[in-house]
């Protein structure tokens, strides 16, 4: 009986003779994300934000994330490289044998597999690339102040 109060609550109209029972669950579901996180007054940028202050903000947050990228990159591609010069060494002067048939056999069957799985990609992904459009269709300034921050903080 609890549960089930939960799943409906009652709206209150202009009339206030009148209640309508709305289900909380087909509520939520035509909720958008930013609604549910930051409350009903949220939505596109655009439709806040001036075209310069867009600019900025998108600006400031893409070159921010790409100087923490090009960090991030240098330091997991020397740990890698590192990493494959030291089994390298340890491999030569004899302290560990690597069966290198072994790991071509695995290696080839790992694509076999990736090759398997992206033929058709899942739902999920589908449905989150339409996301990931639809924002960037409707925030366009912010998104291209991103694309150019990012490339700048990349070169710097």
């Amino acid at each position: 009986m609890l549960s089930k109060a939960l799943c409906f609550f009652l709206i209150l109209e202009e009339d206030e003779d009148r209640l309508d029972l709305m289900d909380l669950a087909e509520y939520a579901k035509r909720q958008r994300w930013w609604n549910k996180v930051f409350g009903q007054n949220s939505g596109p940028i655009a439709e806040k934000y001036s075209v310069a202050t867009q600019l900025a903000i998108g600006g400031v947050t893409g070159w921010c994330a790409g100087y923490l990228f090009k960090k991030v990159g240098k330091l997991a591609a020397s740990a890698v490289g590192g990493g494959f010069f030291l089994l390298q060494i340890a491999n030569h002067t004899g302290y560990i044998k690597v069966d290198w048939k072994r790991v071509e056999q695995d290696v080839n069957k790992a694509k076999k597999q990736f090759k398997i799985n992206t033929e058709k990609p899942p739902e999920e992904a589908k449905t989150k690339m339409r996301e990931v459009t639809t924002f960037v269709k409707k925030n366009i300034v912010l998104t291209g102040g991103f694309a150019g921050g990012f490339l700048i903080g990349l070169a710097s």
